[in-house]
């Protein structure tokens, strides 16, 4: 049994009820937990002598928009001490808060405030949780899938009125229309360069190419 099968073996047993699924894929453990237990749960592992998870990696957020409760909250840790990653995921709704990880991993905050700032995750009791990527002034959140891919408006510096100013998005043309083709098929017009490839009608491949 590898180590990741045993800590997913014994963490089974000491999570309980807190623990919804475990999946053991790919040399990645994955654990899918209660998220008003969450904050247990990561104690757990960063303070267990079988685990030493004590390296917050990571806290990202995933979209799922036809499911209940929409959001994957994810972490993932490191143990340098057992050489092992692994993969918490909470599951929470729109509008629906989670504890803030600040207390157990101070690196936390800065990757709170982004999952708030891409997704709109509210993570209760976050000391400062506010946009870091996008503007003060910015609309919506743009990893959520039903985000438009324009935006909603647009920032720039008015020559006029000598300061930045928000305006409604206008494109300006359509979007292009792209006609990828299959790597295996050839381009139907000779690209630039392509034609030094071609060999002379009356060359051999014993010919140098230069005159007697």
């Amino acid at each position: 049994m590898s180590d990741l099968a045993h800590v997913a073996e014994q963490l089974t047993g000491v999570l309980g009820p807190a623990l919804i699924e475990r999946k053991l894929a790919v040399g990645e453990l994955t654990l899918t937990v209660a998220p008003d237990r969450v904050l247990d749960v990561l104690a757990h592992l960063r303070d267990d002598p079988a685990c030493e998870f004590k390296i917050l990696v990571d806290i990202c957020g995933n979209d799922w928009p036809g499911r209940e409760k929409r959001f994957d909250v994810v972490y993932h840790l490191l143990s340098l001490t057992k050489n092992m990653r692994i993969r918490v995921k909470a599951m929470v709704a729109e509008g629906e808060a989670i504890k803030s990880a600040i207390a157990l991993y101070p690196a936390a905050g800065w990757f709170e405030r982004e999952a708030f700032d891409m997704y709109g995750i509210a993570f209760e009791a976050h000391p400062d949780l506010r946009r870091i990527l996008t503007d003060y002034g910015f609309s919506g959140y743009p990893l959520r899938k039903d985000f438009p891919l324009t935006g909603f408006v647009e920032l720039r510096y008015d020559e006029e009125l000598k300061r930045v100013v928000y305006q409604p998005v206008q494109l300006v043309q359509e979007f292009r229309d792209f006609d990828f083709m299959s790597p295996w098929e050839g381009a139907p017009h000779i690209l630039p360069g392509d034609e030094k490839a071609a060999m002379a009608p009356n060359a051999t491949s014993g010919d140098t190419g230069k005159k007697p």
